[in-house]
């Protein structure tokens, strides 16, 4: 068994695992003492119920040969995601950004177009804007603040920082031939969040990750962005989203 502590979210994390994978992928987040928040054990168990989920899920026409190091990291983040509640924290499926020190979060279903429209962001503005996660950021509430961190799980491109920053808004992308932006109410917005965030195993722990996006439709900015794969779409959405 390997083990390390990493600090993810602005928790220690000890992760003990069987493989050597998740302990690479991690680390650019690992620290040489402290107390742990969270420790995470891995059993081959773990990685046989991965690959079981795995094949429930995966279409058969997208199913590949993938190692039992890289399902044991899968295996890591979904423990991860499920102890990270108990302390204000959920794990949602976006592509983020900051400018400025701010963090701007794109969600949408896979394929939409989410870490292309970040890549023309960081066309448009350059040097002032950092990718803070490509795939799987963290929402954690400081002190009442809705704060994005970056994780190790940052998507196929391996895109992201290990940074903290204050979410400024999220959007909502479609696909479309116009680009047009327009904010979105609680209401319209609550089930599409639901939709690409990390919902729990114990229904306690889903009622208090609800209660989160409540209150983060409460504290930040909500759009829709229509949009197609132009640098224009990219001026529309920021000249928009940062008040």
């Amino acid at each position: 068994m390997i083990s390390n502590i990493f600090r993810i979210a602005g928790l220690n994390i000890r992760i003990v695992s069987v493989y050597g994978y998740v302990q690479e992928l991690c680390r650019d987040y690992m620290i040489y003492n402290g107390q742990p928040d969270i420790e995470i054990f891995i059993k081959e168990e773990d990685i046989d119920n991965e690959i079981a989920l795995q094949d429930r899920t995966e279409h058969e026409s997208i199913k590949t040969k993938i190692s039992r190091p890289y399902y044991e990291s899968l295996a890591v983040y979904r423990k991860i995601a499920e102890n990270i509640v108990a302390f204000d924290a959920f794990l949602i499926h976006g592509s983020c950004i900051a400018v400025d020190n701010k963090a701007y979060l794109f969600t949408a279903p896979s394929g939409t177009g989410k870490s292309t429209h970040t890549y023309l962001w960081r066309m448009l503005l350059k040097d002032r804007a950092v990718m803070v996660n490509d795939d799987k950021p963290i929402i954690r509430f400081c002190e009442g603040i809705p704060t994005v961190f970056g994780t190790p799980w940052n998507g196929k491109h391996r895109i992201g920082s290990n940074i903290s920053v204050p979410l400024k808004a999220v959007c909502m992308i479609e696909r479309s031939e116009a680009n047009g932006i327009s904010r979105v109410n609680a209401g319209d917005s609550f089930l599409s969040l639901v939709q690409q965030t990390y919902r729990p195993m114990e229904p306690e722990k889903v009622i208090r990750t609800l209660d989160m996006i409540n209150a983060l439709l409460k504290t930040v900015d909500i759009w829709k962005l229509r949009c197609n794969m132009s640098i224009e779409a990219a001026s529309v959405a920021y000249d928009a989203m940062k008040g």
